[in-house]
């Protein structure tokens, strides 16, 4: 590589990065499906997948491949251009907020860092900004169905995600104001000094924050106990009920999508990103190789631990009502969001 210039190294490298974390991210779709398939089963004491591959292990490949091959259907009376663009949207969506999350320690190769795809100063607000866009998906999907079924489940949805929006980005600002920065990096940074006891969680007592978050994120992402926009007992199947085929899939892989982020945020905003939980005060283990990979293995396990209490809690709680639901968002997380800001920024006017 040595007769290549260094913006065309940049350029490979940059190039090559993306298609890695494309392919695991839809990969990681692909087996969270399968997981949460196998975990609904053991907590309502049946199998699940057991049949393709060993335990089950290829069931999401043939999943994909019978959804692929399946005829695409269309009903007659759709709006033709925006029914097949809404479910570009919502993917597009869900997969480009992955972009500026860190999943490992700073490791550079010719002068690029392997393990964050772009290291933007605002990344909390761009994954904020890109996953409410999201919901254009959602309810586009909705209207142009021309389905009066699909058409309730997108308001729902849009009302949904403008309710939580608010609690969810205000449960941020604790964390943003003890950083003192919108980078996901320096964030990550700021509690990784001391382990756990750094993580904003436990240190800085944003626990009331992060119990905000969590509530607000499950709304975000249409998931039990909030899936009022795909309430398969009242609205057939909500916003996707005419959808078929490849395009079904689409929405498929973006609500697993945005779970996975939702995830990975919640992991470096709270509980120190990709640092270990012991932070400096085991002595670093292996050579370079080593203390690059485990990072990335701390990461994916606390990934893992957040998508399993997803779905624990789907297979636990029925689902809310829909007035409960709203007046859960305005009246209690709304409320509680406010009151956690004016406290962190007290305590940390008193300790500056």
């Amino acid at each position: 590589m040595s007769h290549l210039t260094n913006f065309e190294v940049f350029l490979l490298l940059s190039v090559l990065k993306v298609g890695v974390v494309l392919v695991i991210t839809l990969m990681s779709v692909a087996y969270t499906v399968l997981l949460e398939r196998k975990l609904l089963g053991r907590m309502q004491n049946r199998w699940g997948p057991s049949r393709v591959g060993p335990f089950g292990l290829l069931q999401p490949i043939v999943d994909g491949a019978k959804l692929f091959l399946k005829e695409d259907l269309m009903p007659l009376a759709v709006e033709r251009p925006l029914f097949l663009l809404a479910p570009v949207i919502a993917l597009a969506c869900a997969l480009v907020s992955v972009a500026v999350v860190p999943f490992g320690a700073v490791t550079r190769v010719r002068g690029v860092d392997i393990f964050e795809l772009a290291n933007v100063n605002i990344g909390l607000l761009v994954i904020l900004g890109i996953t409410s866009i999201g919901v254009y998906g959602i309810t586009l999907s909705g209207w142009s169905s021309n389905n009066k079924y699909s058409l309730l489940g997108a308001l729902r949805s849009t009302a949904q995600v403008i309710s939580y929006e608010l609690a969810l980005g205000l449960s941020l600002v604790g964390v943003v104001l003890r950083a003192q920065s919108l980078n996901l990096r320096t964030i990550v940074d700021s509690q990784s000094a001391h382990g756990m006891l750094s993580w904003n969680i436990f240190g800085g007592f944003q626990f009331v924050a992060f119990f905000i978050y969590l509530m607000a994120a499950y709304a975000e992402t249409n998931r039990a106990p909030f899936d009022m926009a795909e309430a398969e007992t009242e609205l057939v199947a909500g916003y996707h009920t005419e959808y078929s085929s490849m395009k079904f899939a689409m929405f498929f892989m973006a609500e697993y999508a945005n779970m996975i982020t939702v995830s990975c945020v919640a992991t470096l905003l709270f509980f120190g990103g990709a640092s270990s939980p012991f932070g400096h005060l085991i002595p670093a283990i292996g050579g370079h190789i080593m203390q690059a990979i485990l990072p990335v293995l701390w990461f994916v396990a606390k990934v893992f631990a957040f998508l399993s209490l997803y779905i624990w809690v789907r297979a636990t709680l029925p689902r809310f009502r829909y007035d409960q639901l709203m007046s859960f968002g305005w009246k209690f997380l709304l409320p509680l969001a406010m009151a956690n800001i004016i406290i962190t920024s007290f305590v940390l006017a008193i300790r500056g």
